[in-house]
């Protein structure tokens, strides 16, 4: 079995915990040495059986499977920045449900969760999440360290550019684009293109702030 760490002990890393323990009943691959936080107030101690073990600085010295449980994408791409320089790993998590073609390629560290349709020639993108029950259509690209939040519908040829969040129960129309860093609301549905660097929400999806 092979050692993986779970960035984050908040509510999403525990769920990839889980999510981990399903892969093993099908296939023991991984041992799960832990959490890594840097909340100091929880180092040392156990969340749902597994040991808070250290901090990122920590993580730097070591060489372990990783798997980001951060879901704020800008959050989560400054964390593995802090990580270029060490030996550490990132493999794929597929949970043993999910449905994809072989024409799918997944980035490397990328969680897909329970319940996912994922159909063909779609570009998963660098630590890239997708939560619980989504769909994602052909030719879609979703942008390196992009969150999407549980029950999102993603149509056909969707493209997202990197630090992406679609919010809990979005829907995409076919052929739509996602600027960078931008926040997609819950409930939103996207009709047209959105810019880089905004917040979005409503039917049709309208920006509502600008941030940078």
């Amino acid at each position: 079995m092979k050692n993986i760490v779970i960035i984050g002990a908040g509510g999403f890393g525990r769920e990839v915990a889980w999510l981990i323990e399903d892969i093993n009943k099908e296939n023991k691959e991984w041992n799960i040495v832990g959490f890594v936080d840097d909340n100091q107030d929880i180092q040392g101690t156990e969340v749902n059986g597994y040991k808070v073990v250290g901090n990122i600085n920590w993580l730097k010295e070591q060489e372990l499977y990783v798997v980001n449980a951060i879901g704020d994408p800008i959050t989560k791409k400054k964390i593995i920045e802090k990580l270029d320089s060490s030996k550490n790993q990132y493999p794929v998590l597929i949970h043993p449900n999910v449905v994809f073609s072989d024409s799918v390629n997944f980035g490397e560290g990328s969680i897909i969760c329970a319940g996912n349709i994922i159909t063909v020639n779609i570009e998963i993108g660098k630590h890239v999440i997708v939560n619980l029950d989504c769909t994602i259509g052909h030719d879609a690209i979703i942008g390196d360290y992009s969150t999407v939040l549980p029950s999102v519908n993603i149509s056909g040829f969707v493209e997202t550019e990197e630090c992406v969040s679609i919010g809990t129960g979005s829907a995409v129309i076919q052929g739509v684009n996602i600027g960078r860093n931008t926040v997609v609301g819950a409930g939103a549905v996207v009709v047209k293109d959105l810019p880089a660097n905004c917040t979005a929400v409503g039917s049709p999806a309208k920006p509502i702030k600008f941030h940078e």
